[in-house]
């Protein structure tokens, strides 16, 4: 497994300053966009089930920045990061929150089915691993039309125990697709530990690729340079021909499985802990070294924009009911 670490002690590359404030905005916007909608869900003001991923900003800042923009992705359903990250304006995410016809699903899909292939994102899903196999058939088609394109699917720990997660990883490796699988290690398959559920060390996660002969890179998700930089380096070795990558990245849910999850099942110390410690957007700030007249201007331009979202969502369209059924199939 190579590792961020080795890279840079090879002589690899680095993030700049101006680049890691970038990612820094980024990051933080993910992080009031979902404050802000917890808020308006806790009000009954959103339906359905809602699940934010507050504490992995890093990893949806940091990955899809090292895309290409005729790449695409294919999230969970913990996907309002990575739908902002791939470039869906934040209006467009919290009217499909809302239900309303100018949501990026046309208010079909609502939190857990954000759509945008127009950006490059084929769809969070509810189905764990259910987005991985439709990422192996993108790449099957880039390579099948010789196009220099990476496909992506991210994935949670729980994932690796599906069915499928097997099947994709194995088909990929055989066919040598430009895919790359991010697997998005927090340590909780909803509201069981690892250890519960994983015959390996939570660590060791991705030696799961092992058996497929599938490379692995493996950062810190905390860190938003390692995270890029790990991804620059799988897309490079995804697209060059060599096949699909793991990338296996240790992140912290910082939060509950969802909005209202009252985490029973979750020493609470070590969750003070891991929010004092491991929370990536103080890790960036403390490292950029940003006063908080550096910060307060960033924090009040992305809470703005936030909230502007809001507005335009409770403006936006009701979907006419004769419209319900319009694109069901079977």
């Amino acid at each position: 497994m190579a590792t961020v670490e080795e890279k840079a002690e090879s002589g690899g590359r680095r993030v700049s300053e101006e680049v890691l404030k970038g990612f820094f905005r980024e990051m933080l916007l993910i992080r009031r966009f979902e404050e802000k909608v917890e808020e308006r869900f806790r009000a009954g003001e959103l339906p359905g089930f809602l699940h934010v991923a507050i504490g992995q900003e890093a990893v949806a800042t940091g990955v899809c920045a090292a895309l290409e923009g005729d790449d695409v992705i294919a999230s969970t359903h913990r996907a309002h990061g990575h739908a902002i990250a791939k470039g869906t304006p934040v209006e467009r995410i919290m009217a499909e929150l809302y239900g309303k016809v100018e949501g990026c699903s046309h208010g079909y899909g609502g939190s857990m089915h954000l759509y945008d292939v127009e950006r490059g994102n084929l769809g969070a899903n509810a189905v764990v691993a259910g987005g991985i196999p439709g990422i192996v058939g993108a790449a099957l088609a880039f390579q099948m039309r010789d196009e220099t394109r990476v496909a992506v699917a991210f994935l949670g720990d729980g994932a690796t125990n599906a069915g499928t997660f097997h099947e994709s990883l194995n088909l990929a490796q055989l066919w040598k697709v430009p895919a790359v699988f991010v697997l998005e290690n927090n340590g909780w398959a909803e509201s069981t530990p690892a250890k519960q559920e994983l015959p390996l060390p939570v660590d060791e996660l991705g030696k799961r690729a092992l058996a497929y002969g599938m490379k692995t890179i493996e950062a810190d998700g905390q860190d938003v340079e390692a995270v890029h930089l790990a991804a620059l380096a799988a897309r490079e070795h995804a697209v060059s021909g060599k096949g699909p990558v793991l990338l296996h990245l240790r992140t912290y849910r910082l939060t509950g499985h969802y909005v209202g999850d009252p985490q029973v099942y979750r020493d609470k110390e070590e969750l003070r802990k891991e929010r004092e410690t491991k929370d990536p957007i103080t890790l960036l700030r403390a490292r950029l070294e940003l006063s908080d007249d550096d910060f307060e201007p960033v924090d009040s331009e992305v809470t703005a924009e936030v909230s502007a979202s809001v507005e335009f969502a409770k403006a936006g369209t009701d979907p006419r009911p004769e419209d319900a059924l319009k694109y069901v199939y079977a």
